[in-house]
């Protein structure tokens, strides 16, 4: 999963074309094919709140797909009732330190991205990413990016990340951009540095009040 503090990407197992079921959250577990049916074209947008409802429904599919094996459903299901509610996005849509992306293609969201400009909640992160990028926060954080199961290896988590890269330097610019993700996802990891990010560090990071163990990574330029 990516991070949140809770991203999250996506958002985080991998190809190199997907990212997390999320960063977080995006791929699903490991062995899953990379291979997907061809994805209908699509816009990468800026969520505005009447997409909550659906943004809440499409995180709370791909989240358990990029949780650790050993996850329970009942953790995973605390974690989407505390974390990824329709009331979170609509606030995350129309927040000035949230950029909260979704792929449309006219038909359904396909995916979405979230990113969040301020400092890391857990100290250890923190700590990490202020002795990696050698400055102090405020930083952006992809704290999510998820794909729909059936479209992954369709080009949908490049088209998000490559939003996500431009919404992140309006949304901070100049500022070091970091992730936590699932260190058991190799998938997760390879898509993260495929665009720029690097492994800096780890965190615990926590799913219905039970620890899991985090890669931080960060990119710079």
């Amino acid at each position: 999963m990516t991070s949140e503090p809770e991203a999250e990407l996506a958002a985080p197992t991998q190809t190199t074309d997907e990212a997390p079921t999320a960063p977080g959250t995006a791929p699903g577990p490991a062995g899953r094919p990379p291979s997907a049916p061809a994805t209908r074209p699509g816009v990468v947008r800026r969520a505005t709140a009447d997409d909550a409802a659906e943004t809440a429904w499409l995180a709370a599919l791909t989240f358990p797909l990029a949780c650790p094996p050993e996850a329970a459903r009942a953790e995973m299901a605390t974690h989407i009732a505390q974390k990824l509610s329709p009331p979170h996005f609509r606030d995350w849509a129309t927040s000035d330190r949230h950029a909260l992306l979704v792929y449309d293609d006219g038909a359904r969201l396909l995916g979405y991205a979230l990113l969040v400009l301020g400092s890391p909640e857990g100290t250890t992160e923190a700590a990490t990413v202020r002795e990696a990028s050698g400055r102090e926060a405020p930083y952006v954080e992809l704290s999510k990016i998820y794909v729909q199961p059936d479209v992954q290896g369709g080009g949908v988590a490049g088209a998000l990340m490559r939003a996500a890269s431009d919404a992140a330097a309006e949304l901070g610019p100049g500022l070091p951009c970091w992730l936590g993700t699932n260190a058991q996802n190799l998938r997760a990891q390879a898509f993260y540095r495929k665009h720029g990010f690097e492994v800096i560090g780890r965190r615990t990071f926590v799913v219905g009040g039970l620890e899991h163990d985090d890669v931080v990574l960060l990119r710079t330029r």
